[in-house]
C-alpha cells in the first residue's frame, strides 16, 4: 500500500526509489503521484512540469550521493577525501546505474537549461569542497602552489579526472592518489 506524501522531500525520495526500482524511464508526474498515492495535482503544486520533476531528482540523487560523512575528518585530508569521493562514486553507480552517465545526456532535455543550471551548482560545489580540502590539508608541502598552479586549478585537475572516472566506471582511485602524493607532498 502506498504512503500518502505530504512534502517536497517525499516526492524525491519516491521518486529515488522508482529510478532505483524501474529505472529513469518510471520519472513522470502520473508514476510519481501514483508510487506516493496522491493526485497528479498534487505533484504540480511542487514541480509545474515533468523536467522540473526529473531536475529536482537528479539534484537530490548527486546530494544523496556526496553528503557529507559525519566524520569530519575526511576532509581534513587530500587523500582521504579523494578515497571517500572514488568511494560515494561507487556507491552512486550501484544504487543508480548508469546516473553519472546518462541523466546529463538525456533526461534533462526538455528543459536544458535548468537540469545544466543544477548540474553546475552541484559541480561547483563539489569543486569548492575539493579546493578547500587541498588548502587545509597540512601536510601538503608548502611551496606546492603557486599563482601559476594554484589549489583552484589541481582542484579542477582532479575533479576532470573524476568525471572520466565516473564516465568509465573506474572506481579505484590509485592513480589519483599517486597524482596527488607526487605533485603535493
Amino acid at each position: 500500500m502506498n504512503t500518502v506524501v505530504t512534502s517536497k522531500e517525499d516526492i524525491l525520495k519516491t521518486s529515488r526509489n522508482l529510478i532505483q526500482q524501474e529505472g529513469w524511464a518510471a520519472i513522470n508526474i502520473r508514476s510519481v503521484a501514483a508510487a506516493c498515492g496522491v493526485s497528479v495535482g498534487s505533484i504540480y503544486n511542487y514541480f509545474d512540469s515533468k523536467a522540473a520533476l526529473v531536475g529536482a531528482a537528479v539534484e537530490s540523487i548527486w546530494h544523496e550521493i556526496f553528503h557529507r560523512p559525519n566524520d569530519g575528518t575526511v576532509f581534513q585530508d587530500t587523500q582521504a577525501c579523494i578515497t571517500w569521493m572514488y568511494q560515494q562514486m561507487e556507491y552512486g553507480c550501484k544504487q543508480y546505474p548508469g546516473f553519472f552517465s546518462l541523466h546529463s545526456l538525456g533526461f534533462i532535455q526538455e528543459d536544458k537549461s535548468d537540469g545544466q543550471r543544477r548540474m553546475e551548482q552541484i559541480w561547483q560545489h563539489i569543486l569548492d569542497g575539493l579546493c578547500s580540502v587541498l588548502k587545509q590539508d597540512t601536510r601538503i608541502r608548502a611551496n606546492a602552489f603557486t599563482e601559476q598552479f594554484s589549489a583552484e586549478k589541481f582542484a579542477d585537475v582532479l575533479f576532470s579526472l573524476m568525471l572520466s572516472a565516473l564516465l568509465r566506471q573506474d572506481y579505484d582511485p590509485t592513480a589519483v592518489l599517486e597524482i596527488v602524493r607526487r605533485t603535493l607532498y
